[in-house]
């Protein structure tokens, strides 16, 4: 008939003491010591009859177990008198003290390490998702027209703005043209058939700042003759923006000197 011996496996001798004060239901603040250490050197003869290697830990923890058995088994020491000085053997002196304390702590880790565990058992039920790019789906971003702005820029531009109504507001004395239609309708077609323009001109850029309100109604006047004469076509490439005016030859207008214009 084969026996078989079934022996759990502890990862140290604290572990073991637990096991056994655990297995035997014992308060680990009044420990049996003589009873813990028979149970214990127990467990090391099963180990050597197995034939399994016994660590020196567990080769020490019985040497500390030995060690307080017989200091619990001793009397006390009697009273040492030096020179009108007693010395009391401390009545409150307990020898288990020591190792208790070391398994309350290594319980208590013991504890902490079986949550870790189980929070991971947990969280290996979790499969997840590797980050997608979501970029492509953020909203662009508009930049701030002000930054970079200080106050003192805002002040000088309020100052420019002021500056300029003022300008608009003020009286001007009425006096004869000194441009007429048919000189800016000239002026208006050298701008757009000059070398570098590609044919192409705002409105805005024939106006300054310096032209006066005459001058800008008669280049209007000139634009609006040369469209009618199909020699530009004028377009907005959005509501509200600056006219483009496209040069497309036309009636040739060396004979524009000669031509009724009616203003």
């Amino acid at each position: 008939m084969t026996v078989l011996y079934k022996l759990e496996t502890f990862e140290g001798p604290l572990d073991l003491l637990l096991h056994l004060i655990d297995k035997a239901e014992i308060d680990i603040q009044d420990i049996p010591v003589s009873e813990i250490t028979e149970q214990y050197m127990e467990y090391l003869r099963s180990m050597q009859e197995l034939e399994l290697d016994i660590t020196s830990e567990f080769l020490v923890m019985a040497a500390t177990l030995l060690s307080i058995k017989s200091k619990l088994l001793l009397p006390k020491p009697p009273v040492i008198e030096i020179e009108d000085f007693e010395y009391y053997e401390d009545d409150d002196y307990d020898p288990r003290a020591e190792l208790v304390q070391r398994l309350i702590e290594y319980r208590k880790f013991k504890s902490i390490a079986v949550q870790l565990l189980d929070m991971e058992s947990e969280r290996s039920l979790i499969f997840t998702k590797e980050p997608e790019d979501l970029g492509p789906f953020v909203p662009a971003q508009i930049d701030n027209t002000l930054k970079g702005l200080h106050t003192a820029d805002l002040i000088a531009a309020f100052r420019k703005a002021l500056s300029k109504a003022a300008r608009r507001s003020s009286y001007q004395r009425i006096t004869r043209d000194e441009i007429s239609v048919k000189d800016r309708i000239r002026d208006v077609s050298a701008a757009l058939q000059r070398k570098g323009t590609g044919g192409r001109m705002r409105f805005s850029a024939l106006l300054d700042d310096e032209m006066a309100r005459h001058e800008i109604v008669v280049t209007f006047l000139a634009i609006l003759e040369l469209m009618k004469m199909k020699a530009i076509f004028c377009y907005q490439e959005k509501l509200f923006d600056d006219i483009v005016m496209e040069w497309r030859g036309g009636e040739d207008l060396s004979g524009i000197q000669n031509a009724e214009i009616n203003y």
